[in-house]
């Protein structure tokens, strides 16, 4: 009966045991699964990250070349500037007019239209303020003043015009502003 007794117990040991293994499996099967659940997430979050890394970088590249020239195109805007001021200052063409004086006008105008079709190649553009709704965006108010001519709020005079690199702004323009006891009305939409 001890030989009986003693197979019974080694057999529900190896039973027990058995069961454990099983049950071990089990969680070890879990155990694993969750691990890899975890690396896979790590795994996507990290690809992710990487993808936001090299888009990231790839809209520096880009506004590095946008915006490279934006120190230069803010100074050669000064010479457009110039330019245009000094074509301002020609008299207009009249008969008997000395030929010289016609040449330098046509000369300074042909300089004109070359230099601003450069920069506007390079994504730099005029805009032009006079007679525009003051937009402090783009204009910078140097002074408000009274006009029978421009509704309140509307650009009376432009010293210098605003420039855009790309469609950011360069150099804000220089303007004269209607102030509130303006009697102008605003400008009538342009027909396109």
């Amino acid at each position: 009966m001890a030989a009986a007794q003693a197979a019974q117990e080694a057999q529900n040991a190896a039973e027990g045991e058995a069961a454990g293994k099983a049950e071990d499996g089990g969680d070890r099967l879990q155990a694993l699964e969750a691990e890899v659940a975890s690396l896979k997430d790590r795994w996507m979050r990290s690809e992710a990250e990487m993808q936001n890394v090299r888009n990231r970088a790839a809209r520096e590249v880009s506004d590095a070349r946008q915006f490279a020239l934006q120190k230069f195109a803010g100074d050669i805007v000064e010479v457009a500037h110039s330019l245009q001021l000094g074509l301002a200052h020609i008299p207009p063409a009249h008969e008997g007019e000395d030929p010289a004086i016609g040449k330098l006008r046509e000369g300074f105008e042909s300089t004109e239209r070359a230099l601003l079709n450069i920069l506007k190649r390079h994504g730099i553009t005029r805009i032009e303020a006079e007679g525009q709704p003051f937009d402090p965006a783009i204009h910078e108010a140097m002074q408000e003043v009274p006009s029978d001519q421009h509704a309140p709020g509307h650009v009376v005079q432009a010293w210098t015009p605003a420039w855009m690199l790309n469609g950011r702004l360069l150099k804000p323009a220089k303007v004269i502003v209607a102030n509130d006891a303006s009697t102008g009305q605003p400008p009538a939409p342009k027909a396109d």
